[in-house]
């Protein structure tokens, strides 16, 4: 099984998307609020030289920073 984190915000329509996506693929994940934590918005903006990019997805390590439908469920089947 795959570990999977999805760092976003719940106004924002591309974090939506992918949680969407993921949930119709029944991928379980852990959601992480940027909004709400700060230590989590700095981690995404070292992954994405200091732009906060919404969503910012962990899987195993491998960080996919705004995916496509396509590139999230490549990443995670």
């Amino acid at each position: 099984m795959k570990n999977v984190k999805v760092y976003g915000a719940t106004w924002c329509p591309q974090t939506r998307r992918a949680i969407k996506h993921l949930g119709q693929l029944h991928i379980p994940f852990e959601y992480i609020d940027v909004e709400e934590d700060p230590a989590a918005s700095e981690w995404v903006k070292r992954q994405n030289g200091g732009k906060e990019l919404k969503p910012t997805i962990d899987v195993n390590g491998v960080i996919l920073a705004e995916p496509s439908d396509e590139e999230l469920q490549a990443a995670v089947l």
